[in-house]
């Protein structure tokens, strides 16, 4: 805790992640798609808008709390999903529910994940969303929609941006693929990181524990779990199947890959709640814009009530403010948390929340912002543009 303590920024958080793994597993973390332009940029764009605060307001009390997939959170910030999560620490993702739940946010839990979503639904009480793919088996994707259901989830949040595994070219240099394929300097990183490396070698098995099922009752030969998972995405996935699964599920859906604003309206026209603005943290396609500059266009293509989240680049509280003068309901988190993660566990992802909130307020404060729900345009600017971010920013 003292370590952590120590800790003033994300980033801060980001190098102790880098001490404490070994660099494939930490470049999993880090990395792109390609050259990483979308990468940078997710951050960076943030940097182009500057906040117009107001003065001689009342500001000795800050409302934070707001309602994302038509649930209470302290803060207008969510926790994305995140898959492979015990490659970070062995607790994976209930440590990170757990952190969660103590800051009254939103958890949203992956397909991908390393805990099967009945067990997290069990530990984790707070609202929580599950992120979900239509799959080319739609009975697989109807029976995640069934144990949602059954186990409590709030929202699904339907991921449409991954047709194909982007070229994350730090995982092809390692060597760390489904199988690993490591190299003898890969090797030697984890030979370096034993804090790391043993308890990964005797802990809980690791395992993609909301499909593992699936192997045995279908595959007619021998196949890997990764190999049945890579099987299953579906490049004919259209707006049809975003109209069944929200009538199968009937409840609050976003659908989390959405750039334009042509899209946005068809998500919420196809039977969504909301939209995740989203590049997928820039391992997708690379040189998309980032989610931050396409806020504004989007709020106004699905008018005031439907959530806009924006989801990538986060690094500082201040850049939710930005994100909600913009226009969008919340933000979503998933490398600063997980560079929590890596860095203490538990405490770790608590530390990184505590300082986004910190922040926040903060920034709410010095913007003479006494409720979240009083951030408007005006408040946010274009710097390079030079005017309000009423003006055209795209």
């Amino acid at each position: 805790m003292k370590r952590l303590q120590r800790a003033n920024n994300v980033a801060d958080l980001r190098l102790m992640a880098r001490r404490r793994l070994p660099r494939p597993i930490f470049d999993y973390i880090d990395g792109g798609a390609d050259d990483e332009v979308s990468l940078r940029r997710n951050v960076t764009a943030f940097e182009s808008y500057e906040l117009v605060p107001d003065v001689l307001n009342d500001v000795s009390a800050i409302r934070t709390e707001t309602r994302i997939f038509g649930q209470p959170s302290r803060l207008p910030l969510m926790l994305s999903p995140t898959g492979l999560t015990r490659m970070f620490h062995g607790h994976a993702e209930l440590a990170v529910a757990r952190a969660a739940a103590r800051h009254g946010l939103v958890y949203s839990l992956s397909t991908m994940s390393t805990t099967r979503l009945e067990e997290l639904a069990q530990a984790f009480a707070g609202p929580k969303i599950f992120q979900i793919y239509i799959f080319k088996d739609r009975g697989l994707t109807a029976e995640f929609v069934t144990r949602c259901k059954e186990a409590g989830f709030h929202g699904l949040a339907l991921t449409v941006d991954t047709p194909v595994a982007g070229n994350r070219e730090r995982d092809r240099i390692s060597g760390l693929s489904m199988p690993p394929k490591l190299t003898l300097k890969s090797l030697l990183s984890f030979a370096l990181h034993p804090s790391w490396s043993l308890p990964a070698l005797t802990g809980s098995k690791f395992d993609l524990a909301n499909v593992s099922h699936k192997i045995d009752a279908l595959a007619s030969g021998p196949m890997s779990l990764f190999d049945y998972i890579g099987g299953q995405f579906d490049r004919t996935v259209g707006w049809r199947d975003v109209e069944w699964l929200a009538r199968e599920w009937n409840g609050p859906l976003a659908i989390k890959g959405v750039m334009t604003p042509e899209d946005a309206r068809r998500s919420i026209a196809s039977g969504a709640t909301g939209v995740m603005i989203s590049n997928h943290g820039g391992r997708q396609l690379d040189g998309a814009p980032a989610p931050v500059d396409q806020i504004e266009a989007v709020r106004e293509a699905v008018g005031d009530a439907p959530d806009v989240i924006c989801d990538g680049g986060i690094r500082r509280g201040s850049d939710v403010v930005k994100a909600l003068a913009l226009g969008a309901t919340a933000c979503s988190i998933g490398r600063p948390y997980l560079y929590g993660l890596a860095a203490g566990g538990e405490a770790g992802v608590d530390r990184v929340l505590t300082l986004l909130s910190d922040e926040f307020e903060r920034t709410l404060t010095l913007a003479g912002v006494n409720d979240v729900a009083s951030l408007s345009r005006r408040h946010v600017r274009n710097r390079v543009a030079g005017c309000s971010s009423s003006c055209s920013t795209r």
